[in-house]
């Protein structure tokens, strides 16, 4: 397995221990919905993982790092930050998961919400 499919699986993985998460595949990307609305895009390349999460509060720190920009077609406006991870510089996964957790709880039904810790 190559470096970026361990971590596309890893945060896949990750994305749908939430409750009443599922996978689609719109346009070819990879979508981890909760109630049918996405909370993160991720594709996995040969060098590269880019993954895109709705973050309503951490947003503007998100966008200090070099890695990270306003999600493309328009969503960017709507809070959503597309990060860049290349294997080979170690990217701060912990982080990500972060993040992850945030897009869940900014697009989840807050009766989904209120189950988490």
């Amino acid at each position: 397995m190559k470096a970026t499919e361990k971590i596309e699986s890893d945060l896949r993985a990750f994305a749908l221990e939430y409750p009443e998460t599922h996978e689609d595949f719109p346009w070819g990307e990879r979508a981890i919905k909760v109630k049918g609305k996405a909370f993160i895009f991720m594709r996995a390349g040969d060098d590269e993982v880019s993954l895109s999460v709705k973050l309503p509060n951490s947003r503007d720190m998100a966008l200090d790092l070099p890695w990270a920009e306003p999600t493309h077609y328009g969503l960017g406006k709507h809070g959503w930050v597309t990060a860049h991870l290349w294997p080979k510089e170690k990217p701060p996964l912990d982080l990500i998961r972060k993040w992850i957790d945030e897009s869940y709880r900014a697009v989840a039904p807050k009766t989904l919400v209120k189950t988490l810790r």
